[in-house]
């Protein structure tokens, strides 16, 4: 069994601020092609993710509509309990659309947030109970993945954990093709 942990930049560190931002297509169709490839070589039944607005919930996203298609579940793991509560209306809304569409959804802690400790226990889970990870993450812009990053490759020291990035020259790459492939001339 594969089980990949998806994480990444929040939306807000991508400068994403609405639904209908071109660059989350663009990151979706990237997530969708590794996603995609690991499914053809027989390497993926779970997509583990956060629930994070920006690359987690879209890999959530993404590994449902792959659901579909391939023998895939999609699980969605929190670090507290009320994870979304002081979220606007619309993200809540997301959040919970969400968590009623995923084969497994938990918390790793069973209250609200508390202390730090919750959020390192929830990257310890996370490490033990995957595989492997892809991140949307560029080592040259830190943001807030760079926690889970440096967890990522303190824990490659002793283990063997595969990780898997998409950097912003990936995404450049991925946005060539993304539109390349919707032109409208394409063939």
């Amino acid at each position: 069994m594969e089980r990949l942990w998806v994480t990444g930049y929040r939306a807000y560190e991508l400068n994403v601020f609405g639904d209908k931002d071109p660059k989350i297509q663009v990151i979706k169709y990237a997530l969708k092609q590794r996603l995609v490839s690991l499914l053809e070589e027989g390497a993926l039944d779970w997509v583990i993710t956060g629930a994070n607005l920006g690359t987690e919930q879209w890999a959530a996203e993404v590994a449902l509509e792959l659901r579909e298609e391939y023998p895939l579940k999609v699980s969605v793991i929190i670090p507290y309990e009320n994870f979304a509560d002081r979220w606007n209306d619309s993200n809540q809304s997301k959040f919970l659309n969400l968590k009623n569409q995923v084969d497994f959804f938990a918390s790793t802690s069973k209250t609200p947030y508390s202390s730090p400790a919750q959020l390192r226990n929830y990257q310890n889970f996370m490490l033990k109970h995957t595989d492997s990870a892809l991140m949307v993450y560029d080592t040259e812009y830190p943001g807030k993945p760079k926690y889970d990053y440096s967890l990522i490759r303190k824990y490659q020291e002793s283990e063997n954990y595969e990780l898997d990035l998409l950097d912003f020259y990936d995404l450049q790459s991925f946005a060539e093709e993304y539109s390349e492939k919707n032109r409208k001339d394409y063939f």
